[in-house]
C-alpha cells in the first residue's frame, strides 16, 4: 500500500473517472491528494466521504507523494512528470508524451504486467484505441503468433474531450433545426457524419498517409506485445457516438484458430467478455458497453477470402478501460510490486 497517491488532472473528464474508480476499487493508498491547474485549485472534491482540497500543479505539490496518476495533455505531462520524479514519486502517465521512450514501460496489466519490473520511475498507459485491440490480440497470440492485423476504428466523440461531446450534441441539434453550427473541436461536422481522420499526419517518411492516431496503434501495439514482426494496418474514424470506441479487426495467425477456439480464448482472457450470438442479434454495441471496464467481443467469424484469418467486432469504454481504469490498474499493480 502507498502512503500518499496524487491524481494530476483530477478535475478533468478522465481524472474524475480515475477518482471514482479508485474509490470504488478501494485503491491501496492511505491518503490521496488531487492536483489540477491554477483555475481549479482551491475547489473541494469528495473522496470516501471526505473533502479533499484541490492543489495547484506546482513542484511543491508532489512533496511526500509516493505515486502519481496523471491524466493531462502531453505538454502538461512534459512539465509535471519531471517535477514528480525529482520529488521521488513513481508516476503513471496517461498522456502520449512518454509512451514510446525506450526506458518507459507501456503497460496493460492483463497483457504485459511484468513490463513494470523495469520501470525507471515512469510507467505509461496506452492510447485508448490501442488498449482494447491489444487485449483481443493477446488472447489470440497466446495460442498462435500473429502475421497481420487490419483494424478500422469507430471512435466516439468523448475521445476528443468534453468539447467533442459538446460538438456532437449541439451540432446534431443544429442540424435537425436546419441551422449552421460553429464546431469547436472538429474540422468537419460530426453530426450525421463520419470523419476518416483522427490526429495529424505522422512520420510521413515511415508511414506515409497515416495519421498520428493510426501510427500510435502500430507502434504501441508492437511495444506492448514485445513483437514487431507482424503487420498492423489501421484506419481511424471519428463517428457520431458519444462514448465507447468500436473496432472491426481482422487477424491473420500462423496457426489456424477456429471460431470456436477463438471464443474460448477470448472468454478465458481476463477483462474480455464475449457477446457473440448473431442469430439472436447479440453483439457488443456502445450503448451496452458504456460505463463498463471490460473489453467486449462479438461477430467472431472466419475470413472466407484469407487462410488462418479471423474477423471480429470489439467495443470498449474509451474513458474507462481505454484510459482511467487501465491507469488505476497499473497503480494497483505497482502497489503489489513496489509499495511498502
Amino acid at each position: 500500500m502507498f502512503d500518499v497517491t496524487a491524481v494530476v488532472g483530477a478535475t478533468g473528464a478522465v481524472g474524475t473517472l480515475i477518482r471514482e474508480i479508485m474509490e470504488t476499487r478501494n485503491f491501496p493508498s492511505k491518503k490521496v491528494k488531487f492536483i489540477a491547474s491554477k483555475r481549479s485549485a482551491g475547489t473541494t472534491l469528495k473522496y470516501k466521504g471526505e473533502d479533499v482540497v484541490v492543489e495547484e500543479m506546482l513542484p511543491e505539490a508532489f512533496e511526500g507523494v509516493d505515486l502519481v496518476i496523471g491524466s493531462t495533455p502531453d505538454e502538461v505531462a512534459a512539465v509535471f512528470v519531471p517535477w514528480a520524479r525529482e520529488k521521488g514519486c513513481l508516476v503513471v502517465d496517461e498522456s502520449a508524451y512518454y509512451r514510446m521512450h525506450d526506458d518507459v514501460p507501456l503497460v496493460i496489466p492483463e497483457v504485459n504486467p511484468d513490463a513494470v519490473d523495469n520501470h525507471k520511475g515512469i510507467v505509461s498507459s496506452p492510447n485508448c484505441s490501442t488498449t482494447q485491440m491489444v487485449m483481443a490480440l493477446k488472447a489470440l497470440y497466446n495460442y498462435s503468433k500473429i502475421r497481420r492485423v487490419i483494424v478500422t476504428t469507430f471512435q466516439a466523440t468523448s475521445g476528443a474531450g468534453v468539447a467533442g461531446n459538446r460538438d456532437l450534441k449541439n451540432g446534431s441539434a443544429a442540424a435537425l433545426r436546419g441551422e449552421e453550427y460553429q464546431y469547436e473541436t472538429f474540422a468537419h461536422p460530426i453530426a450525421f457524419n463520419c470523419m476518416p481522420q483522427i490526429g495529424s499526419p505522422k512520420h510521413p517518411d515511415r508511414f506515409p498517409g497515416y495519421t498520428s492516431e493510426e501510427v500510435k496503434m502500430i507502434l504501441e501495439t508492437w511495444k506492448i506485445m514485445g513483437d514487431n514482426s507482424f503487420g498492423v494496418c489501421p484506419t481511424c474514424v471519428r463517428v457520431p457516438v458519444e462514448n465507447c470506441h468500436s473496432e472491426s479487426i481482422s487477424v491473420e495467425t500462423e496457426q489456424e484458430i477456429t471460431v470456436e477456439k477463438a471464443r474460448e480464448l477470448f472468454a478465458a482472457f481476463p477483462g474480455i467478455i464475449v457477446m457473440d450470438d448473431l442469430d439472436n442479434k447479440v453483439y457488443p454495441m456502445p450503448y451496452l458497453c458504456t460505463g463498463k471496464d471490460e473489453t467486449f467481443i462479438g461477430r467472431i467469424r472466419k475470413d472466407p477470402s484469407a487462410p488462418n484469418t479471423l474477423t471480429f467486432w470489439c467495443v470498449s469504454d474509451n474513458l474507462r478501460k481505454g484510459a482511467a481504469t487501465n491507469a488505476v490498474q497499473i497503480g494497483e499493480l505497482l502497489a503489489k510490486k513496489f509499495s511498502k
